[in-house]
Parts: C-alpha cells; structure tokens; sequence
C-alpha cells in the first residue's frame, strides 16, 4: 500500500480580479485533490498579497512535498511563484482554467498569470510543468498525480541508503557502480559492508528464532522438510541477518554478493533470504548490483509493491515473448496464485534454499538504471506477463512485450543494455518518464 501524496497547494489570486469565482475554483481543485487521497497542505484562503505569500512559504519550507501546485485562481505577477519555486525542491506544477467567452468582464485572467509565472521562473533557471484546464478535469488531475508519484520518488531517493554486500563477481561490469554519480545525480548513498560480517551474523544466529521462521514459511512454502536442513537453516539465518542489518542500518535496500561464498563458506543459497526480504519491501539484488536494486526501489516506490530483479534468459520470436527468470530469488507475492511456492535446491550448486514457482499473469513496469553508454540512462518498458508454466527451475515467467520480441530483443543487444531488470505489476510508464524528466535522466524504451 502506498501512504498518500503530500501535495503543497497554494492559490494565488489579486483583489482587483473577481475573487468569489477565484474561491470557488480554488475550492474545486482542493475538492479534487481530497477526492484523490492527497494529503494537502498549504493556506486555503487566496494568497493576494507579499504577507500572505510569504506567510505560505513557511507554512510550506521543510514538509516532505511530492508536488507544489502553484494554482492560479486569477492573474497575478511572477513573484510570489518564483519565490514558492525557490524556497524548496518539489516538483512545480503551475494550473490555469479556461475562461468563458461571455463578452463581459475577463474575470479570472488565469492563464496570463501562468504564462507570466513560467517566463519568470524560466529566466531564474527553474523547472516546472503546468495544466490548462478546469478543476474538474479527469486528465488534468492524472497529470497532477503522476507528477506528484515521481517527485515522491525523487525525494525518497535523496534519503535512500543501499547496503552493498561484498564486490560484484569479476566480468559482471553491469553490476559495477559510481557511488559518488549515484550520490551527484540522484541523491542516495551507499554503504558498504563486507561479507564476513553477514557471515558472522549467521553463523551466531538464534536457533530458536530461525525455528520459529521456518514453521512460518511452512505456511507458503512447499517441500521444506526435504531438502538440506542444515542448508535450509543457513539460508534462514542469513535472511534474518540480512533483516536485521537493513534495520539496524536504515538500509532501504541490498546489493548482495550471492556467489560463491554463500555456497563455498556458508554451505547455503542466499536467494531464499533475498525473496523473503524483497517480499518485505526491502528489495535485494543479487551479484551485489547497486543500480539494480536503485531500481527495484523506484519500481517499489511506484507501486506500492514488490519489485523483482531477474534475467532476460531467452526469446521465442514466432510466440513474440520473453522468458524473465532468477534462480529462486523472487518475492513470494508474485507467485502465481494457481502454482503453490515450493522451496528447491540451487540448479548449479545443489544447495537450498531457493524459491520455486510461475511469475502471476498481469500488466508489468519494466526498467533499468543502466550507465552502458556510460553515465546514466533509463531504460523503461511494459508488457503482459503471461499464464505460462515453469520455463526453468527457480522463479520465471513468460513476458510479452509491448513492442515486437525481435524489437526488444535488438535494442537489448544494440545498446549493449544490462543482464539484469527490474519489473514490478502495474503500469507506471508515465510516472517512470515523468521521473527521468525531473532527474535529467535519458529514457531508452523498452515499449
């Protein structure tokens, strides 16, 4: 479940304009905004004068904004909106109304108070978006709300903390990562730890409480009482470690060096600790890949869901779709509700635990934070993932596209794109492009 959208709402509006149709169209648009589940916050009286805007601007400074609506109730100079633009980071979205061709009086004079707000805070350097359209407007309020969703994530980006555990494996270079370009550009840290550390945490972990783990993942998960239980215990521990270090730390999610040394020093997979921790919302990306789980965070964000980092592994151009697939590591919610969860062996190394089951049918949001072509690129698509069975042991499912397979399949290679993405169910197209936008970010589509 995602909390509401915070939005800072100010209307603005002069006396010498015909004030009670300001009100009412002010009301309107508060109407609409409620109605949506936003959380609102700013003066619900016109700002008409230097006092009252700045008394906003207060109000406004320091409150964790997704979006600040500078409504136009009636036209106004640039200055109270250049000020709003400057006293905070929230995306801007400027909103003007139509105004009857009566004959009479221009009443409001709305959107000259908008074009004069956007030349203003063009000339200062600023960005914004706007609307033109009455306050009921369905589409005007879609725009609001996609724009208001991506400032949400720019902003939880600039407090995200990702745990890196270990170095990614030699020649996997799209796990690699520039943390100070990831801090420059969006604003999140992370923070390194080593292996051995989550090492010594499992192996001193409770037995009593990876016990009581264990008979509750008996609940979801078939099979457990036939494979390695020493094995079994070790990946549980490392979850519950894992667990504890994201909470300790305040880690909203992990990179993960998966392989070899959960296998080799630990005697156990670590993909069943990254399923039951992404299934938690705190994702985790295996081969310790920093720019995957930045995007699993976006698309989790987006969602209010589970994000899931896997492979493309193969395409069947005359069936136009796509197999997705990671050893066992997808959160349990994404299980097809027709296919029970089983807990399985790794396919090369033999060890458990990993999670076994079909990815759910339903629209899919794919991306990627990609730096292929060096710095960084969004890569962003969409598909249908399709009622199919097991492709290959592990957790996978059959993805058809919204472009041709071939398509898909020749930018993917042409661009020299990432062995892993990210996907999450619904469709957050417009809110993915609505945020590289915001971030400076190039788009490569997917769809």
């Amino acid at each position: 479940m995602t909390t509401p959208l915070t939005i800072g709402f100010v209307p603005i509006a002069r006396p010498t304009f015909d004030t009670a149709l300001a009100a009412e169209m002010t009301t309107r648009v508060r109407n609409q905004l409620a109605g949506a589940g936003c959380q609102i916050i700013g003066p619900e009286a016109l700002m008409m004068d230097a006092a009252a805007a700045q008394s906003a601007i207060a109000m406004l400074v320091g409150q964790p904004l997704d979006l600040l609506l500078a409504f136009q109730a009636s036209f106004a100079d640039s200055t109270v909106v250049v000020n709003l633009a400057q006293s905070g980071d929230a995306p801007l979205l400027l909103w003007a109304v139509p105004e009857e061709r009566t004959g009479g009086r221009l009443r409001l004079n709305s959107f000259c108070g908008i074009n004069l707000a956007g030349h203003g805070l063009a000339r200062a350097g600023l960005k914004y978006e706007w609307v033109y359209a009455q306050p009921d407007d369905a589409a005007a309020l879609r725009s609001l709300l996609t724009l208001a969703r991506a400032g949400r994530v720019k902003r939880l980006l600039r407090a995200a903390r990702i745990g890196r555990i270990g170095d990614h494996p030699v020649g996997f270079d799209p796990c690699s990562y520039d943390a100070a370009a990831i801090a420059a550009r969006l604003g999140s840290q992370v923070v390194r730890k080593e292996l051995a550390e989550v090492f010594a945490g499992v192996r001193s972990a409770a037995p009593g409480e990876i016990a009581d783990t264990l008979s509750q993942l008996k609940d979801r998960v078939a099979g457990l009482d036939a494979l390695d239980q020493p094995a079994l215990r070790g990946t549980l521990a490392a979850y519950l470690t894992l667990k504890r270090l994201a909470q300790d730390d305040d880690l909203q999610g992990m990179a993960i060096r998966c392989w070899p040394e959960f296998f080799t020093e630990l005697g156990c997979a670590a993909c069943g600790a990254m399923s039951l921790l992404s299934d938690e919302l705190t994702p985790c990306s295996c081969e310790a890949d920093v720019n995957g789980t930045i995007t699993q965070l976006i698309l989790q964000w987006l969602s209010g869901a589970q994000a899931f980092g896997t492979d493309v592994v193969g395409f069947d151009l005359e069936q136009d779709n796509a197999v997705v697939w990671h050893c066992g590591q997808a959160p349990l919610a994404m299980a097809d509700p027709e296919f029970q969860p089983r807990g399985t062996i790794h396919s090369n190394r033999k060890l458990p635990l990993l999670m076994e089951f079909p990815l759910k049918p339903g629209r899919v949001t794919i991306a990627r934070l990609t730096e292929a072509k060096g710095g960084f690129t969004l890569v962003i698509g969409a598909g249908e993932m399709l009622r199919a069975p097991l492709s290959f042991t592990g957790t996978s499912g059959v993805l058809r596209f919204d472009r041709p397979a071939a398509d898909v399949l020749a930018t993917i290679m042409d661009a020299g794109l990432d062995h892993h993405i990210a996907l999450t169910y619904g469709d957050y197209v417009a809110e993915l492009l609505a945020l590289a936008k915001l971030l400076e970010l190039p788009v490569l589509r997917l769809t």
